[in-house]
């Protein structure tokens, strides 16, 4: 886990010595991922990791998915230059659709396939606070798609990033970046930030050292605006937009003129905007209000030859009070409305019926802390959602935390979560291969299914963290977890096609189902060693364990391989070393085992980043990252919907101004 941190009122926290965080500071450092409320990381009964302001600095990274490599148990493969598969304890693909994903409680998942698209996830490093990370469900809180974790970014308060920064980057393969930022005071009772960033990306290499089309540029702006309105009352507004070009090659499957599958350049144009509003009311005796509401709007154009436009509306209502000596209790409610259009225009197109819909949600959930003692405290709560496809659905959850000390926590939990359906899963309508039947060419279709189910976990879970010595902080989290209803592909019976002008070609339709199950357990660790004055070590490792089985009657004979997509074993060793005051020196070293299905080998692989500032206001650095081999692949899948190519040996060198 990083190190806790102090606000400074500039951008960037300043190499310094790292044997100034206090032991018992990791423990009481606040979070507020697991509960929707703040509380002490001692008191959380989940397994949660927090990346901090000093970690995301010194390790060189240019993007969230190289943060959250930081993460045991967060599987990260890079696909190509622009597209990421990110899950968390299993199920990787580049449409993961079990771990949500948020920037300030806004959610970031595509209610077309209920999964993120990390191209379209940018936002200046430098104004996170800190990234929380749940591993294993979080849906009592959460809700549905928070199945196998949560992913929390909470940005900085603008009072802590007042003044102008503007920094300016090269390298190999991310060839430019350029970020402008302002910050100041409204009046005497709010302050604000505004940004304008840019990046370019290069194309990399398939296997063969042929080039890939697949590189990757952006033109953002945002701003943050925070607000002091009363001694009990605040109000943050915030806002994005965003354009992204970014190439690909996949493999499209065509079924007229006739079935066949050929390779493609396929550029995607995304053009993004958010606004969001968050107003806290403090109340008489402690308590707190909150009520969030925001605006998202996507443009994706060109991906599997659709044009995909959403507009999301969300309202969302929390309430945390205290009721007696005993109990804790948050409360929420939540509305959210998805309106959609999607525009095919291929025979290889993502087709989905109707293609416009409009799908409300609604959910609610309540979760009560209860101090059976001094240092003993049991969570119970659940979420009830109603969505539009499975009806209700309910995610309760229990947790049981005993604080043995100030240093040394022990946990367990237990819970269901679910992963509700979407856009695809209920109407779409994609050809996914070729085949023959007699020598007359076939085409594989795949269905949605209006009968599909909700697939659901049911995970147990125990834990501690703590310092084991003055010196040597400790966390680990064992899990055991059994999956139901799990999604599968049906084939049918071929249907023969005869149009005017073509030839006759079969049509062997694919459907959704729920008839999988599967079984997962392991173990997750991480050590925080203050090595000497100057230095820290923080070695990380995760182990995986996947049993996928089919039930009876189930003809999809892929389905068991979803266990190869994900490594059994990721190690990786991090060191952070003060050279003096003013220089900081990092490196990574990281392990990943093969992957099985399909065949992606071993690896290990080093970065490093030099930080050195020679004035208050002025930084530079130089990240070496994939530094032991010129270029590797990290993911594919079967369906081959982006070919994978190359992560390349990079280089990059940054500057950074504070004025």
């Amino acid at each position: 886990m990083g190190t806790a941190s102090g606000q400074k009122s500039q951008q960037g926290p300043t190499p310094r010595d790292i044997s100034e965080l206090a032991p018992e500071d990791l423990m009481k450092l606040r979070v507020t991922s697991a509960a929707n409320k703040e509380q002490a990381l001692s008191k959380v009964g989940a397994a949660l990791f927090v990346i901090t302001r000093e970690d995301i600095a010194s390790s060189g990274a240019n993007n969230i998915p190289d943060l959250l490599r930081l993460v045991p148990g967060v599987e990260v493969a890079q696909i190509d230059s622009n597209q990421w598969a990110i899950s968390i304890r299993g199920f990787n693909s580049f449409s993961s659709n079990k771990v949500l994903a948020l920037i300030d409680g806004r959610a970031l998942y595509q209610p077309l396939f209920s999964g993120v698209l990390w191209d379209q996830q940018d936002l200046p490093l430098e104004d996170i606070e800190r990234i929380e990370v749940i591993r294993g469900p979080g849906a009592t809180v959460w809700g549905a798609n928070a199945m196998n974790g949560v992913i929390n970014i909470i940005t900085r308060h603008t009072r802590d990033t007042k003044g102008g920064l503007v920094t300016t980057g090269a390298g190999s393969w991310r060839a430019g970046e350029a970020l402008v930022q302002y910050g100041g005071d409204v009046g005497s009772v709010g302050t604000y930030r505004t940004f304008g960033k840019y990046f370019d990306v290069r194309s990399s290499l398939f296997p063969d050292q042929q080039a890939a089309n697949d590189g990757w540029h952006s033109w953002a702006g945002g701003f943050r605006s925070d607000w002091d309105l009363t001694p009990r009352d605040t109000l943050t507004v915030q806002g994005d937009v965003r354009t992204t070009v970014a190439g690909g090659t996949s493999l499209a499957t065509f079924s007229e003129p006739r079935p066949v599958q050929a390779v493609i350049n396929s550029p995607v144009r995304n053009t993004l905007g958010d606004v969001m509003g968050t107003w806290r009311h403090s109340l008489a005796g402690g308590s707190e209000t909150t009520l969030r509401v925001f605006y998202d709007h996507i443009e994706r154009n060109g991906e599997a030859a659709t044009d995909v436009t959403n507009d999301t509306i969300d309202v969302d209502f929390e309430h945390h009070l205290a009721i007696g000596a005993r109990n804790d209790v948050v409360w929420g409610l939540n509305a959210r409305v998805n309106i959609d259009h999607i525009r095919a225009y291929g025979s290889h197109s993502l087709e989905v019926t109707p293609a416009r819909s409009t799908v409300p949600f609604v959910s609610g959930f309540f979760q009560d802390e209860i101090r059976l003692a001094n240092s003993l405290f049991l969570t119970l709560g659940s979420k009830l959602e109603h969505n539009d496809y499975t009806g209700l659905e309910y995610e309760p959850g229990a947790q049981l935390v005993w604080t043995l000390s100030e240093r040394h926590t022990l946990w367990t939990s237990a819970s269901r979560a679910i992963r509700q359906p979407n856009r695809v899963d209920f109407g779409g309508r994609f050809n996914v291969g070729v085949a023959a039947i007699n020598d007359i060419p076939a085409v594989l279709t795949l269905s949605g299914n209006s009968a599909i189910k909700a697939e659901q976990l049911f995970d147990y879970e125990a834990g501690y963290r703590g310092q084991i010595h003055p010196r040597l902080g400790f966390g680990l989290a064992t899990f055991l977890s059994y999956y139901r209803n799990l999604e599968t592909t049906e084939a049918g019976q071929p249907l023969l096609v005869v149009n005017p002008g073509i030839a006759p070609y079969f049509v062997i339709p694919v459907a959704f189902a729920n008839l999988a199950r599967a079984r997962n357990y392991g173990a997750e660790l991480y050590f925080h060693w203050t090595a000497a004055r100057r230095w820290t070590l923080s070695p990380g490792y995760s182990f995986l364990q996947m049993s996928v089985q089919q039930d009876p009657g189930s003809r999809d004979a892929a389905r068991s391989s979803i266990s190869g997509y994900s490594a059994k074993h990721r190690l990786q060793v991090r060191s952070v070393l003060n050279l003096r005051p003013n220089v900081e020196w990092s490196a990574t070293v990281r392990y990943v085992s093969r992957l099985a299905t399909p065949k992606i080998a071993s690896y290990v692989t080093a970065d490093t980043t030099l930080r050195w500032r020679p004035r208050d206001d002025l930084e530079f650095s130089i990240t070496g990252q994939n530094l032991l081999t010129p270029g590797r692949l990290e993911f594919s899948d079967l369906t081959m919907i982006l070919i994978p190519s190359q992560v390349r040996r990079n280089a990059f060198a940054k500057l950074a101004w504070r004025f």
